[in-house]
């Protein structure tokens, strides 16, 4: 059970004083930048802002005491934005919750399974795709906020929002967008100058200030939401057949992306520390965190890049950490969540609009369409797109269906099947050709043999005048039921015009296949070869047994 034991076990076996201090001045710094992050992604997500504190608190709390990362900090992240909000307009929160916890059952099932390594058969390509359209469709969504407009409907669809915007930008409000673009200001250039204190905390502080002291006609969090710092309630959602089917794609979503976007976050911080996280124990952590987050009221989490990087930056080197920012947040909620009515809506606009150009990985982007093949860059093509344009569970199905497809076509590509050219066919001075007797034919085999190159073995339609058939296999990694069948008509073929086939060199994958579909026992004795002399010497001995 060791792959299946928390880092926290390990990291308090030689815990200290000074590594508490450090803890606790990260956990300290890391929950000042989650709280206008947490209450910014709430809004965004289309529920109440503590909603997006109780997250970070039971959630985060949760997976940073059960994880497989020392360093890892959860909460709500910009990736789940869309999805919740969609969620949350067809099903309600109670449908939510219900899609929530169903995710961290798979979560947990995926890292008691030892599915932690899965995360690499989901191409780079996809995930970048995904993750540029999700911070376009941030952006889109922030663009009324940002703005001040005012809509005629509430559209939920990314398409629809931008017409919204287009049909309404003539209520544009001045001073909202003088507050967004104020905000915006701060979160750009405080950081060049002071590097301790979060941009967002300021941005918040001063433009509060500014909308209070000015009494600017500007929506607030108050004026659209009521604010409760009243401690997470357990709450058991009402769970029915009718709601599981209706969220079951949702939680499917939420469950891999959670999975993804987690362990990459994971990844990044080993890379940061030298270190290496348990993926497994990871899973099952935030499985258990996402389905206590949904029966506290909280929202999907998963690990956090920027909050991570933010804990390793201020020193933190242990689970701990991201504990002590829990408990932060957890203070927060009680004592000063009611101040949080007075954060004006084109502010959080602002902060939403910076985490969808920091995650949007523009840079990279242009990278892999400036340097890949051009199906690499058609399935992030196609997968930005759709992501936009319809919604994250579409752009995985279709970006993975394309990607794999693609896949096939390139080993098909690399599979060939050639007959060899022989010494008397050729003017082979040097010898670099093997001999091979005239009643013999030699067909070499390369690549995977699957589905995709089956066509490509041969047919023997006409008397060669040769009664031996050698299939030359050291070049064939594996082999599936389609391709095997294309050699079992190869060979009944040749048992009709009396030719003996060979098979040399057959690895294990194709071995196995050989065996089970029972092949092996249906062609005659002796036809498996271990390599082309001993296939060349049995050929041999068949043509002088007939004479």
């Amino acid at each position: 059970m060791r792959e299946l034991t928390p880092q926290l076990v390990y990291s308090l076996k030689h815990y200290s004083k000074e590594a508490f201090t450090k803890d606790l001045i990260s956990g300290i710094i890391v929950a000042i930048i989650a709280l206008p992050l947490s209450i910014a992604l709430a809004l965004a997500s289309g529920v109440s802002p503590e909603q997006g504190l109780y997250t970070a608190i039971v959630a985060g709390f949760l997976i940073s005491a059960l994880g497989g990362s020392k360093v890892q900090i959860a909460g709500p992240t910009a990736a789940f934005a869309t999805i919740v909000a969609g969620i949350v307009s067809r099903n309600g929160m109670e449908g939510l919750a219900v899609a929530t916890i169903l995710a961290g059952i798979m979560l947990i099932l995926m890292g008691v399974l030892r599915m932690g390594s899965m995360i690499k058969f989901i191409p780079y390509t996809i995930t970048t795709g995904f993750t540029a359209g999700i911070a376009v469709t941030i952006l889109i969504g922030q663009l009324k906020d940002f703005f001040g407009l005012t809509f005629t409907h509430s559209p939920v669809e990314t398409m629809e929002k931008v017409e919204e915007v287009v049909h309404t930008f003539h209520s544009v409000n001045l001073a909202a967008m003088g507050v967004g673009c104020l905000a915006l200001a701060i979160l750009i250039v405080w950081p060049m100058v002071f590097k301790k204190i979060p941009a967002s905390l300021i941005a918040v502080v001063v433009t509060a200030g500014a909308v209070r002291l000015f009494r600017l006609p500007v929506n607030t969090i108050g004026d659209l939401y009521t604010i409760s710092s009243a401690l997470p309630q357990f709450a058991l959602p009402a769970v029915s057949y009718d709601v599981v089917a209706a969220v079951l794609p949702d939680a499917c979503t939420i469950a891999v992306l959670a999975a993804i976007e987690s362990l990459l976050s994971a990844v990044v911080a080993d890379e940061m520390i030298g270190s290496r996280h348990n993926s497994n124990m990871e899973l099952v952590a935030q499985g258990v965190g996402n389905a206590a987050s949904a029966l506290f009221g909280g929202i999907p989490a998963t690990g956090a890049i920027a909050r991570t990087a933010a804990n390793i930056k201020n020193g933190g080197r242990s689970p701990v950490a991201g504990m002590i920012h829990a408990v932060v947040l957890l203070l927060v909620l009680v004592l000063l969540m009611p101040y949080a009515a007075l954060i004006p809506m084109p502010c959080i606009a602002a902060i939403l609009f910076q985490v969808a150009y920091n995650m949007s990985g523009w840079r990279t982007v242009i990278k892999v369409v400036n340097h890949s093949p051009k199906s690499d860059v058609a399935v992030l093509a196609v997968t930005f797109l759709l992501t936009v344009i319809f919604d994250l569970v579409v752009a995985i199905a279709v970006g993975l269906s394309l990607a794999c497809l693609l896949f096939m076509k390139r080993m098909a590509d690399v599979s060939d099947v050639k007959e060899w050219e022989y010494v008397e066919d050729t003017e082979d001075e040097q010898g670099r050709l093997k001999p091979v007797p005239p009643h013999v034919m030699v067909y070499e085999f390369t690549g995977p043999l699957f589905f995709g190159a089956a066509d490509k073995i041969p047919h023997i339609e006409r008397n060669t005048g040769c009664h031996v058939l050698i299939l030359r296999m050291r070049a064939v990694p594996a082999m599936d039921i389609t391709a095997l069948n294309s050699l079992r008509r190869l060979w009944h073929e040749c048992q009709d015009k009396g030719i003996r086939v060979l098979f040399s060199h057959v690895n294990d994958q194709p071995m196995s296949v050989f065996r089970k579909s029972g092949m092996y026992d249906l062609v005659e004795e002796g036809s498996f070869v271990p390599n082309i002399d001993a296939a060349l010497e049995r050929a041999a001995e068949l043509e002088s047994q007939k004479v």
